[in-house]
């Protein structure tokens, strides 16, 4: 009888912790509620793309962004009139409207086939995978289920994202925290590939003395061109000088030739624990996305709201009451 009890509590606290984490996300959740679901954010997310380029790295640093602060579930969305919310955070200033727009079109989509069925947050999943497919990156399984958070302020933003001076331990002691490894660090950093940065984020290591000696000196003087002391703000540049609209591993050649745009980058290929993987990734692209499909998927996982949790937000941009 004892025996039984023990075995009772036990499964008990398995269903559980199923409830309340990663074990509720399944990829077909909505196989029978929203069957048309990928199919419809894919259209809508391709629809945007045909609109701007900017579509791509604003959604997936979107993504990013979201799941590293409360968890994957769409609170960067949220919009305040009070201008309080997540997405008001000085660190969250420079998101793109491109990535929220295409997550609103998509969920407005979704909403007139299935309506109050999925999240903003699993639209967002998806629209980040539909993003790196289009730029000539590799595709993955997405798992769905999450629910959008009813926690959205600014306030709780900082010190939950890398910086760009960050050095490698700083990086993986953030990236631990949500259960992502060294690994998987490098590999979401080669999202880098695509995008553009705002000359303040690294303009000390051109305008130091001595310039960074890290900096290829000609790309230093790319960067200095193009960044000139006391620049508009609203000037930006591309992550990847030599394929910023595609979705490869020239990442980390850059590295190895000097050219991370932000210290953050460059340290990867600098600091010899992190190098090895770096020089893989630069000689093996398919190392490389298989890396990158494991880590997005482990990102997706990062504080998901599942069961009862959080609610199915009917607008991505406010709560449902």
């Amino acid at each position: 009888m004892e025996v039984l009890r023990r075995w009772l509590i036990l499964l008990s606290m398995v269903l559980m912790i199923m409830q309340r984490g990663e074990g509720q996300l399944l990829e077909n959740f909505y196989a029978n509620s929203c069957p048309n679901l990928e199919s419809t954010v894919r259209q809508e997310v391709s629809t945007k793309f045909t609109q701007t380029f900017v579509t791509i790295p604003a959604t997936l640093r979107l993504f990013f962004h979201d799941c590293f602060v409360e968890g994957c579930d769409a609170s960067v969305l949220i919009s305040s009139s009070s201008g309080d919310a997540e997405k008001d955070a000085k660190d969250n200033l420079s998101l793109a409207g491109d990535g929220f727009d295409t997550v609103i079109k998509a969920k407005q989509a979704v909403e007139t086939q299935c309506p109050g069925v999925v999240s903003c947050a699993d639209i967002l999943a998806l629209a980040a995978r539909e993003v790196v497919v289009l730029a000539g990156g590799p595709s993955w399984e997405v798992e769905l289920g999450r629910r959008d958070g009813l926690i959205s302020q600014a306030s709780r933003v900082t010190g939950n994202l890398p910086e760009p001076e960050f050095n490698l331990d700083q990086l993986n002691t953030l990236f631990a925290r949500n259960n992502l490894t060294q690994l998987d660090m490098i590999a979401l950093s080669g999202a880098h590939t695509l995008g553009f940065s705002h000359c303040d984020r690294f303009s000390s290591r051109i305008y130091s003395s001595p310039i960074d000696p890290t900096l290829d000196s000609s790309y230093a003087q790319q960067l200095m061109d193009a960044c000139p002391q006391n620049v508009d703000p609203s000037i930006a540049i591309n992550m990847d000088p030599e394929t910023p609209r595609t979705f490869d591993n020239v990442y980390y050649k850059n590295l190895i030739g000097g050219k991370g745009l932000f210290s953050s980058d460059q340290v990867l290929n600098t600091d010899p624990d992190s190098e090895p993987t770096v020089s893989d990734f630069a000689t093996n692209p398919g190392n490389f996305n298989a890396a990158f499909i494991t880590a997005m998927r482990k990102l997706g996982r990062v504080g998901v709201k599942t069961g009862n949790e959080g609610e199915i937000r009917i607008d991505c941009t406010t709560f449902n009451s």
